[in-house]
């Protein structure tokens, strides 16, 4: 995914993003919140976009959250002014393979239905792994590829026009469990179809 790509494909989504791709992973969004919820501290969300998770964020925890389109980043902070959410302690525009942040800050950080649309995702995991806390929680939910069947066969075909649509149909789980700092705690499909999947990573203790 080229990040011009990104940034045109997510001007042009920004007015409708909520009632579309918004309303479809609303249920992965809600499973990611509803477990950092269980969580003390820190949370970083990557790929904040328009701000759908932040009014369900409990009182207590600390958000920040970043996005490389400053149209979604608007949007975001449009519904913390208008709901006066103070959990949100800042909202930022940033580069996920470049995260403005030093190591180990976040005892928590969220990419919900991110690693798809960014472009180079192994350095955002690699980024992801380096601010998260030893022993912190990174939750994922994404749509990842499938290996046979009739939406296979459709992830394949709407691959080539990646830029056009915002993401890779085809995006292979592979992807984001190859960063070594990081540990599959929790993985499991949601619904409809199973079309999403859920990712709870735990960050290694330091030695």
């Amino acid at each position: 995914m080229d990040i011009k790509a990104v940034q045109t494909s997510y001007a042009r989504w920004a007015p409708v993003y909520d009632k579309t791709f918004g309303a479809i992973t609303n249920v992965g969004r809600q499973r990611a919140v509803d477990y950092i919820n269980t969580r003390p501290g820190t949370v970083l969300e990557v790929g904040v976009g328009t701000g759908l998770s932040l009014e369900h964020y409990r009182t207590g925890l600390q958000v920040t959250g970043i996005d490389f389109s400053e149209e979604m980043l608007q949007k975001a902070r449009d519904k913390v002014q208008a709901l006066s959410l103070q959990t949100v302690t800042a909202l930022q525009q940033m580069d996920a393979r470049t995260l403005d942040f030093p190591d180990n800050q976040f005892d928590t950080i969220a990419a919900m239905h991110v690693l798809s649309v960014v472009p180079e995702p192994t350095k955002v995991m690699a980024e992801i792994a380096r601010v998260c806390k030893p022993g912190g929680k990174v939750v994922i939910t994404n749509h990842f590829q499938r290996q046979r069947g009739i939406l296979a066969f459709l992830e394949r075909a709407f691959a080539p026009i990646a830029n056009t649509i915002g993401w890779h149909s085809d995006f292979a789980i592979e992807t984001v469990l190859q960063e070594p700092a990081l540990s599959v705690e929790e993985q499991s499909v949601l619904p409809p179809l199973g079309l999403m999947t859920f990712l709870v990573l735990r960050k290694a203790e330091i030695a």
